[in-house]
């Protein structure tokens, strides 16, 4: 087999991994080596199917000794199987570096043998890299679970960011699809990663020549969709792992059924992707908002609302905290109101100072009145008179998703009302009654 053929195929093999990102360190090229590392990211490039990339995302190999339920490069699914040599793939990335068609690697792999002997093969392709090709750009590589953890140590001062994919929300989960891996195996490189980070931290605040061990932190992934766990499970897990691992990024994963197995759901629609988008946006609110997972999504209310986004449901859910008066109220409540964003709250913050803020100031300042304005009084402005919280749903229903049926984001209507219309219906009669319909489902949750 060729390279180009291994090429096709463990690049290919490589597009279910989502979580690789910007590369969130800092390190110079120079006349002894190859590409740069900025700490503002990587230069981005979008594949035809959206997806962001500028690394060469591949598998060392997609010859794999575990049978995942979930995963396309299972040992027991029939799919072409291929591997690179260490030295064959650190050519490979040199070639496309210098062509610039990549600013870096995303490195990843089946379990070809056993994990030892996988990371070992990882090491091997990165030292030929950052030694022998002088290679300083940036490169993710991928933690294999059971790895010897003087392995991962050695991985983790050859690459920038290391990721160990959770992949399953919960241990029954991963005993049912995934009974090759366990949560300890998952953990524990992922507790060694955190751990030694911080430490080559603070061993270089002292020694400015001591290693990096990986300095743009680490990652994970989650499957949404393969398991019954609940978003609010999966939030859960999430903010323990920011918490006690200080993970950079949790990335999420609508399952897509790439092979048959009775232990998975069948799907009848598209991939949960507006469950995937919800998800992303919670995750940005406990990052950025100072929300904390048991306040987005109570036991009574154990999932998302398709038809609002989180910060819009949580508000409406707590109505008994609204109007605030935004020239009076602290930032940390000036993030709970829908449609002030941080970087407005801070800037209401610094405005305020000079004068007392009206609906004018606060649109230039750039808050988003539309959905602001049921929560928030100012100058000039008593906030919005004895409106029922189903109306206040209604219009802050997110434009993407008229019906709750709707299984996937989309620039163009749902596609019940695309037939309605196609076959002559009135557009905007068939669009009221879509909304009409949302308004009553979620006026029963209220």
């Amino acid at each position: 087999m060729d390279l180009m053929q291994k090429l096709t195929i463990l690049s290919d093999s490589a597009k279910y991994d989502v979580a690789c990102t910007s590369s969130g360190s800092n390190r110079r090229g120079g006349a002894d080596g190859l590409g740069s590392t900025h700490i503002s990211g990587i230069c981005h490039a979008f594949s035809a199917d959206g997806r962001c990339i500028s690394l060469l995302k591949v598998l060392l190999t997609n010859i794999c000794s575990f049978d995942c339920a979930y995963c396309v490069n299972r040992s027991s699914n029939d799919v072409p199987r291929a591997a690179f040599t260490p030295q064959e793939l650190a050519q490979l990335t040199i070639e496309f570096y210098r062509r610039n068609y990549i600013e870096g690697l995303f490195l990843s792999s089946a379990v070809l043998v056993d994990a030892n002997h996988t990371t070992e093969l990882m090491i091997k392709a990165l030292e030929l890299l950052r030694h022998t090709h002088k290679f300083r750009g940036y490169i993710h590589a991928k933690a294999i679970p059971g790895a010897d953890p003087q392995l991962i140590h050695r991985l983790g001062l050859l690459a920038d960011r290391l990721s160990v994919n959770v992949e399953l929300p919960s241990g029954e989960s991963l005993a049912r699809l995934a009974p090759d891996k366990s949560r300890h195996s998952i953990f524990t490189p992922m507790r060694q990663i955190a751990t030694t980070g911080a430490q080559a931290s603070q061993d270089l605040t002292r020694y400015r020549h001591a290693p990096t061990f990986a300095p743009a932190g680490q990652s994970t992934q989650m499957i949404v969709g393969a398991s019954g766990e609940t978003d609010r499970q999966i939030l859960k897990l999430t903010q323990g792992l920011y918490q006690n691992y200080s993970l950079r990024r949790v990335f999420f994963s609508a399952y897509v059924p790439v092979s048959a197995d009775n232990r998975l759901p069948a799907l009848d629609t598209k991939p949960p992707l507006l469950r995937e988008h919800r998800l992303y946006q919670a995750d940005w609110l406990m990052r950025y908002y100072q929300f904390d997972a048991e306040e987005i999504l109570t036991p009574e209310t154990p999932n998302f609302d398709p038809a609002l986004d989180p910060k819009c449901n949580w508000a409406i859910q707590h109505l008994e905290q609204f109007p605030m008066d935004v020239n009076r109220v602290s930032l940390a409540q000036l993030l709970r109101i829908p449609g002030i964003g941080p970087k407005s709250a801070r800037r209401i913050v610094a405005a305020r100072r000079h004068g007392a803020l009206g609906l004018e100031e606060l649109r230039r300042i750039g808050v988003v009145l539309k959905r602001a304005q049921y929560f928030i009084v100012c100058k000039g402005f008593n906030g919005p008179k004895q409106l029922r919280p189903s109306l206040i749903a209604a219009s802050l229903v997110d434009p993407a998703v008229y019906s709750l049926h709707t299984q996937q984001l989309s620039f163009f209507a749902p596609e019940p009302l695309h037939q309605q219309i196609a076959q002559g219906a009135d557009p905007v009669k068939a669009i009221t009654a879509a909304r009409e319909e949302a308004i009553s489902c979620i006026a029963q949750r209220i």
